[in-house]
């Protein structure tokens, strides 16, 4: 596979180096020097400034879109209906509606687009999987999650305060992680409730976001993403019946990452404990890329997609409506 970078800041930097034995042919940016320094970084790779030509090379097969949220949804539209494979940074655009065309480009092309949601590749998020589909946990009853951060000077001069840039704050930042782990263990929540806020920062999206999502089952997960948390959080505790998975910490200044996994006794009481840590590099963006290659080989839909894109999406959008946002 043949590889197009568009968009080399951080997150661009990062997909350079975990593309899992795909080539890198081109990197794009507005800022042409930014696609320069890429591009420098591996031999015999292009840089340009021109998505466009990009994404109709002749000597690309594969794009990845790291732009910011405004130019995802067009970018991975005109990939696709050249009939290039797409992995799309999450939220892969603003609205559901605008992932209409980029879903119909890949229907008539035969393209794979994926949506990089990494975080379920992070090896605790992978554990919790392999627990809950073991099935030791009993059924899933309800979840609980936090993640946060607390940004940085001038964060509200950032292009993600600029809502006709990024769509939204961070309900549509760190909070589509969040929905897109509750929808991964639970599925789809048909009942939506939330509040968004503006607490600190000066910027006309919202610094906090709170949800209430309850499945058909009437499973319920309870999610706080925010901007105002001053020592770098990630918090994800899924409850089942008989066992409870608690995870802490992505790594790095989210502090160490962890799972515990509780199992209830047969007399109830203090239940067995078993600690999990996951030291190393974050390897979570490689096992991603190596997943969407494997999807485009096998000829299989990539999950998640734009499908699972869109109903992440359509929750934040709920909450934006009720609040008059």
């Amino acid at each position: 596979m043949r590889v197009a970078i568009i968009g080399c800041g951080l997150i661009g930097n990062k997909r350079a180096k975990a593309l899992a034995g795909a080539t890198l042919t081109v990197c794009c940016d507005l800022d042409r020097v930014k696609a320069e320094a890429l591009a420098a970084s591996q031999p015999n790779v292009r840089a340009s400034a021109d998505w466009r030509e990009a994404v109709a090379a002749t000597d690309v097969d594969l794009v990845v879109v790291a732009t910011i949220h405004s130019e995802l949804a067009a970018i991975t539209t005109a990939a696709a209906a050249n009939g290039k494979h797409v992995l799309v940074e999450k939220p892969a655009g603003r609205r559901a509606a605008e992932l209409d065309p980029a879903i119909e480009a890949a229907r008539k092309s035969g393209a794979r687009i994926r949506v990089g949601f990494n975080h379920r590749y992070h090896p605790a998020l992978q554990k919790a999987r392999e627990i809950v589909d073991s099935g030791v946990a009993g059924p899933l009853l309800f979840l609980r999650a936090r993640y946060g951060h607390g940004g940085r000077i001038g964060y509200d001069k950032e292009w993600r305060a600029a809502p006709e840039l990024s769509g939204g704050g961070e309900a549509i930042d760190q909070g589509l992680h969040l929905i897109d782990l509750a929808r991964w263990f639970l599925g789809d929540f048909p009942s939506v409730k939330g509040e968004t806020a503006t607490y600190f920062w000066d910027m006309p999206v919202e610094d906090n976001a709170f949800f209430l999502l309850k499945t058909e089952a009437g499973q319920t997960a309870q999610l706080h993403a925010t901007w105002t948390e001053w020592k770098n959080l990630f918090s994800l505790e899924i409850y089942g019946r008989v066992g409870k998975i608690d995870i802490q910490g992505l790594g790095g200044s989210y502090g160490p990452e962890q799972l515990t996994y509780y199992q209830m006794r047969p007399e109830m009481g203090k239940p067995d404990a078993e600690m999990f840590q996951f030291d190393g590099p974050d390897l979570s963006w490689d096992l991603e890329f190596r997943e969407f290659l494997a999807d485009i080989s096998q000829g299989r839909d990539p999950n998640p997609g734009l499908r699972d894109a869109q109903a992440a999406l359509r929750i934040v959008e709920a909450i934006y409506k009720e609040q008059g946002r």
